[in-house]
């Protein structure tokens, strides 16, 4: 990664807003390949995209950069269309940042857009759903080199049909806590809009999508329906899950590495306030953490 000292600070060239009334909300698209991250969320001492991409920022500007996340993905876990926003009092040029930052980011992370956003608008809190993917290979060779950091083998003989089956029966809104490793203070009641299977050839990708997840539950939602496929289990076996009101054992976490956050959703700018009040008042447990929508 480039020192600061090679850096042409925004600041030099993007006049700076002497008043604080004239700060404005950046959105960011970013991707990044969570093989040598220890996940979204900053630790101390731990390398992750959170620390990485506000150390540059923060460099860039000359101003203290805090980044609010869609959602936290954790170790190893990839973004194709993660979602971040910060408040910068500099005038905004999304276009020079763009570029600007692709030579000062290392090789694994990148932002791919930036714009400002209406002041309503949350990363977090203003999402409506997130989209991930899963990604296997069926192929006798395992993965392919090229795919190695991204793709997960299974076996070849598994049953495609019998895992849709079983990816049916959880659509809706449910208390996921069998998928989901505890988290104090954090609910566990989601609403799974997809979960479905798509293969091509060797290729068999799983498409998750809900308002939010906790902590583990994409990957322990594919794990369930892998067991079904290598005919370890049943697909009732799976609806049965959602009667338990712990993280099941039974529940085989798949890797990390197969993940990817590939989409968030947000609302029209007018309703964006509206949207924001409803995520933290919703259900009756507490408000869902988003950034726990990793694993």
């Amino acid at each position: 990664m480039a020192t600061s000292d090679s850096v042409e600070p925004v600041r030099d060239s993007l006049q700076v807003a002497q008043t604080q009334e004239q700060s404005a909300r950046v959105r960011l698209d970013i991707s990044y390949d969570g093989t040598d991250f220890t996940g979204w969320a900053r630790q101390p001492g731990l390398r992750t995209v959170q620390g990485v991409l506000e150390e540059s920022l923060s460099k860039v500007y000359r101003e203290t950069v805090q980044l609010t996340v869609a959602g936290r993905t954790d170790a190893g876990v990839h973004a194709e269309g993660q979602v971040a926003h910060f408040d910068t009092t500099a005038e905004f040029d999304g276009g020079r940042l763009v570029h600007r930052m692709a030579r000062f980011l290392p090789k694994d992370v990148r932002i791919k857009d930036a714009r400002v956003v209406p002041p309503e608008f949350d990363a977090r809190f203003s999402a409506i759903r997130r989209h991930y993917a899963y990604r296997l290979t069926t192929a006798p060779y395992g993965v392919d080199p090229l795919y190695a950091r991204s793709v997960v083998a299974c076996r070849s003989g598994v049953d495609v049909d019998a895992m849709r089956e079983a990816s049916r029966k959880l659509l809706g809104l449910h208390n996921f806590a069998a998928f989901c490793r505890r988290r104090d203070g954090a609910t566990t009641v989601r609403e799974l809009q997809r979960y479905d299977w798509e293969r091509d050839g060797d290729s068999l990708i799983a498409y998750v999508s809900a308002d939010a997840f906790c902590w583990s539950m994409v990957r322990s939602l594919v794990g369930a329906a892998l067991a079904v496929g290598e005919g370890r289990r049943t697909p009732d076996w799976v609806g049965g899950l959602l009667d338990e009101t712990e993280r099941s054992s039974s529940v085989t976490v798949a890797p990390a590495h197969g993940l990817s956050l590939i989409a968030v959703d947000y609302p029209a700018d007018a309703d964006l306030a509206a949207r924001n009040a409803q995520t933290r008042e919703m259900r009756s447990a507490p408000a869902p953490d988003a950034g726990c929508c990793g694993a």
